[in-house]
């Protein structure tokens, strides 16, 4: 069980860093820093896919890393 918990959490931390590296550019917290934070727009098609896939992934990531130090 602890070797199927482990190979999601692997291949969930892959999906993660590819979806987030998927993302455009310039977007989140350097408009704080003089970005152009001005401009506010909505994802649209595979741009929202990927934001909601960074989100699922993340979730599956916490929740397999919290499984396996429950049972450990």
């Amino acid at each position: 069980m602890l070797q199927l918990i482990t190979t999601i959490q692997i291949i969930s931390a892959i999906l993660l860093i590819v979806a987030i590296l998927l993302q455009q550019r310039g977007v989140g917290l350097g408009s704080a820093f003089g970005g152009e934070g001005a401009i506010y727009r909505t994802k649209r098609g595979i741009e929202k896919g990927i934001f909601i896939s960074t989100i699922v992934f993340a979730i599956i990531f916490f929740a397999s890393a919290l499984a396996g130090v429950i049972l450990r």
